[in-house]
């Protein structure tokens, strides 16, 4: 069966039968699917639990919102907030231990294809990039009208992974003396000599994805859901985690293997280590070239899965 024939144009979920298999779902079972975005995975999920079962996806986007009252009914429940709340909110919902999360982490198509949003580099549009553009919280106009030129170099050169990062904020903040620069297409056009050519594209995107972590507060956010996880999950639960780019990725790795995101494993007095997971994928699952093919997203999708001990 062609699992995509049902999705609408709103969001291509990226490795829908792995992410269900890994769940390994069972129909009385409690699950949390706290990054909804356009539904993909959440509908299905829904589609194999029984009345018995229940589904409580998190996102703080009022779109991500409206879309989920589309799945109303007894089994499902929609939170309305940032993951990194993951435990006071589950706790709230009466929804405690859950036998599977699943995370796919980054930005859903529909808010890409959004120009107003702000978070595609094919649109113009305002440079606004925040997940919830309601909350108070910094946009993406006000990082590069805003940041020091230090500040700039660590985002552009951590978040991005922009080779001329310390170029790119020196261009940023020599443009922005003249004019504030707010939309997509005055960034895109002060930044245009420092483009490499040929890999225009490319560029953007890593400069997009920067902008777009800082502005959200992803690494801390995905640093504190993940803390969070072992707390809220049964022993044999699952953790299904998808990341999109290195940085995430290495994050979500060191913390499966070693319960940590920075350094070693500890260890008791005894060399015994206390790991609250046990590792199922060695390497990430990554979507087929059938797939990467159909949806360019699955092209940087990595896919690990963990049991609670």
């Amino acid at each position: 069966m062609d699992h995509y024939q049902n999705d609408t144009d709103y969001h291509r979920p990226v490795m829908l039968q792995q992410c269900l298999e890994a769940l390994d779902l069972q129909p009385g079972g409690r699950y949390v699917d706290v990054t909804f975005g356009g539904g993909g995975h959440s509908a299905r999920i829904l589609e194999r639990l029984g009345p018995a079962g229940h589904l409580y996806s998190f996102d703080q986007d009022a779109d991500a919102e409206q879309e989920a009252a589309k799945l109303a009914s007894p089994e499902f429940t929609f939170i309305r907030s940032n993951f990194r709340h993951l435990h006071q909110e589950l706790q709230r919902a009466g929804a405690l231990p859950v036998d599977g999360l699943l995370a796919d982490l980054g930005v859903s198509s529909h808010q890409f294809d959004t120009p107003e949003r702000g978070f595609s580099t094919r649109f113009e549009g305002p440079l606004d990039m925040r997940m919830n553009p309601e909350g108070g919280e910094t946009s993406a106009a006000d990082i590069i009208n805003d940041y020091s030129e230090a500040e700039l170099h660590r985002i552009f050169g951590m978040y991005g992974e922009v080779t001329n990062a310390r170029t790119l904020a020196a261009t940023v903040a020599a443009a922005r003396r003249g004019q504030s620069l707010t939309t997509i297409g005055a960034l895109k056009k002060a930044i245009a000599p420092v483009m490499p050519r040929g890999k225009e594209n490319k560029y953007l995107a890593q400069v997009f994805q920067a902008l777009r972590i800082e502005a959200n507060d992803e690494m801390a956010a995905l640093r504190e859901m993940l803390e969070q996880t072992a707390q809220v999950l049964r022993p044999g639960g699952r953790l299904v985690v998808m990341s999109y780019h290195s940085l995430e990725d290495r994050l979500v790795k060191n913390f499966l293997a070693k319960g940590k995101f920075y350094g070693e494993v500890e260890k008791d007095l005894f060399g015994r280590t206390n790991l609250p997971f046990e590792v199922l994928t060695r390497k990430p699952v990554e979507a087929s070239p059938e797939e990467t093919a159909l949806n360019s997203r699955a092209r940087s999708a990595k896919l690990r899965i963990a049991v609670k001990k």
